[in-house]
């Protein structure tokens, strides 16, 4: 076993090969071996995967405004309707790395079609759900829709000359945090002015339009050699993590040291281990675990798991903050939240491809530095100014800026390091760790604000009115400055980047 590990590790880091024109601290990827790609046609596929990932987080947080009133129409309970979000998160979470290794098995084109099938067939039931348990099936279904993601991001590799995969990346991973904050703005409009059917009904005609336009622009890409699907180790490893994941979103409810919590959390962890010690048995694992010991894919899957936990913190403390009564917030609509948080989207849209183009010359190594210092500095921004509506717009631009910049080069260190036939697996795979990192992200921020409150006091003609316990100062300066402490320690884990940058194709 330990012959074939380092036969897997060998094969991936043969990918990247010295060059004396760098320092002796970079690698240069040689990319003049491969042959001349279609660019017109690359560009095609960019345009069609990113329109695909931007309506999927577009709809995700599109969602969102409307969960109050879907309880309200279902008359059921807060704690049902929090898994309107964490049915889709978990499924979407464990079926990442299945579908990963069923694109590198049977063609990334079927697959990413047979996803985006899966997602349209999800919100057509949503939008007509008669029940509160059928929207919840239904939304548990869209989630496997979500491994478009990977293999969106694995068929850019595919398609792109190698110093043009990570500016094309960049523009993808960029759609994260601008089809959050548009779906946020449109998405109140909606369901104010339409209802929250509507979320779906629009999904749905976009999602028809999405798979006949992917269809006919993307290429078959049937792989040269099939390699059989370990489904007992997918079946084991998506166990593991669903119970570990129900454990993260439900233990504020259920008590995070109460049997019922722990009964989800202790075979969750075991399975999890078990899956390890499973694959490591395996003449055709799902996983070949040797992959995940490469320094870079290491690198990146524990740096990916953290910035999704201060990305999601960040953002659900903003959110909250945002539409918090004054003095404890700046007292803001669901609206004019989303309108704030706006500028941000342009940030990134822009920075997105121009972090891509720094990954390909000078490597992702400084880039991750220079991510992580964005996002330390607009976490520090948070602490000391936000008393208006300009400063949080500010604050936010610079710090979600950071946080998305994070995900590019964490991406393209996975692409690169890894055999041409386990990309989308191990995509899947990041992708899966930064949705675990998301959903422990607003629990974590939950747990500080209802630890750190204040009661809410307000004078009206002469009268007091004691209010509700609202999260104080204490309670959002606690979550930017953990923040900070996590975005350091992703600087600290970036000291172990191997660098490479790219040669240009002639």
């Amino acid at each position: 076993m330990k012959a074939i590990f380092q036969k897997i590790n060998k094969k991936a880091q043969d990918k990247i090969v010295p060059d004396s024109a760098v320092s002796t601290s970079n690698m240069q990827v040689q990319a003049t071996a491969e042959p001349p790609k279609d660019l017109h046609y690359a560009r095609r596929v960019l345009l069609t995967v990113t329109i695909v990932s931007l309506m999927i987080n577009y709809v995700e947080t599109m969602v969102i405004p409307g969960i109050p009133t879907i309880q309200k129409d279902f008359n059921t309970t807060s704690t049902v309707a929090s898994w309107i979000t964490s049915a889709l998160l978990i499924v979407g979470s464990i079926t990442a790395p299945l579908f990963g290794k069923l694109g590198d098995s049977y063609g990334k084109k079927r697959m990413f079609l047979i996803a985006l099938g899966f997602y349209t067939v999800g919100v057509a039931v949503a939008g007509f759900s008669p029940s509160i348990y059928v929207l919840l099936a239904s939304r548990a279904v869209q989630g496997v829709g979500f491994a478009v993601v990977p293999l969106a991001l694995a068929i850019i590799t595919d398609t792109f000359p190698k110093e043009q995969i990570a500016p094309a990346q960049g523009i993808i991973s960029g759609t994260f945090a601008i089809g959050a904050s548009v779906g946020l703005i449109l998405g109140s409009y909606v369901v104010q002015d339409l209802g929250w059917p509507y979320a779906f009904h629009t999904a749905l005609i976009l999602s028809i339009i999405l798979i006949a336009a992917s269809a006919r622009v993307l290429k078959s890409d049937v792989p040269t050699a099939k390699t059989k699907v370990d489904y007992a180790g997918a079946a084991i490893l998506m166990a593991g993590i669903a119970l570990t994941l129900f454990y993260i979103t439900e233990g504020p409810n259920l008590g995070w040291f109460s049997v019922y919590a722990l009964a989800f959390l202790i075979p969750g962890l075991a399975l999890t281990v078990f899956f390890f010690i499973y694959e490591n048995r395996r003449t055709s694992p799902l996983i070949h675990l040797a992959l995940l010991r490469v320094r870079n894919v290491l690198v990146a899957n524990i740096i990916g798991i953290i910035s999704g936990i201060a990305m999601f913190l960040l953002f659900f403390a903003v959110v909250y903050y945002a539409q918090q009564p004054q003095p404890f917030g700046l007292n803001l609509s669901i609206i004019t939240t989303g309108l704030t948080l706006a500028p941000a989207t342009l940030v990134m849209l822009i920075l997105g491809p121009l972090m891509g183009r720094a990954v390909a010359r000078i490597g992702p190594k400084p880039v991750l530095f220079t991510a992580a210092a964005i996002l330390i500095a607009g976490l520090f921004l948070f602490i000391f100014n936000r008393a208006t509506t300009e400063m949080i717009t500010l604050d936010a631009a610079i710090a979600l800026a950071g946080a998305v910049s994070l995900i590019i080069p964490i991406v393209n260190m996975v692409s690169v390091s890894v055999p041409k036939e386990s990309v989308a697996v191990s995509l899947g795979v990041n992708t899966m760790l930064r949705n675990i990192g998301g959903a422990i992200g607003p629990v974590l921020a939950t747990s500080i604000m209802t630890s750190y409150t204040s009661t809410l006091i307000i004078t009206v003609q002469g009268q007091t009115i004691v209010g509700p316990q609202l999260a104080n100062a204490t309670a959002f300066n606690t979550i930017f400055a953990i923040g900070i402490a996590l975005t350091i320690v992703v600087l600290v884990i970036s000291l172990a980047t191997k660098n490479y940058v790219f040669k240009k194709q002639r």
